[in-house]
């Protein structure tokens, strides 16, 4: 099982930015495909971002034009640019990955995301 690791996250202003990482614990991997997933108290997770290999990606409308997925080159590391953030964005964010054709159901612990108005 990939034990993976986001950090990044903190209290921004609305307006601000903030920049998410993802990565395995213990050892590298080259992954099909990343993505990052958000869940609010109270809300059901949320599909944010994903990123496969060709640079493929695809945002959830919320964030279309705010955010933005990359990679490093062996698809080990996922990152997430948040910009102009607003309160609604205030949640854990996930990160969760492809090996093959199967996304892996191991989630991390998250990172805490919270925008104040």
């Amino acid at each position: 099982q990939v034990q993976l690791v986001e950090s990044g996250g903190g209290l921004v202003q609305a307006g601000g930015s903030l920049r998410l990482s993802c990565a395995p614990a213990g050892r590298k991997f080259s992954f099909s495909a990343m993505a990052w997933y958000r869940q609010a108290l109270g809300k059901e997770r949320e599909l944010v971002a994903s990123i496969a290999g060709g640079g493929i990606v695809n945002y959830a409308d919320f964030v279309k034009g705010r955010f933005r997925i990359s990679r490093d080159k062996s698809m080990n590391t996922a990152y997430l640019q948040m910009d102009s953030l607003q309160p609604e964005d205030t949640a854990v964010y996930y990160c969760r990955v492809r090996v093959g054709s199967v996304w892996s159901e191991n989630w991390g612990q998250g990172t805490q995301v919270t925008v104040s108005s």
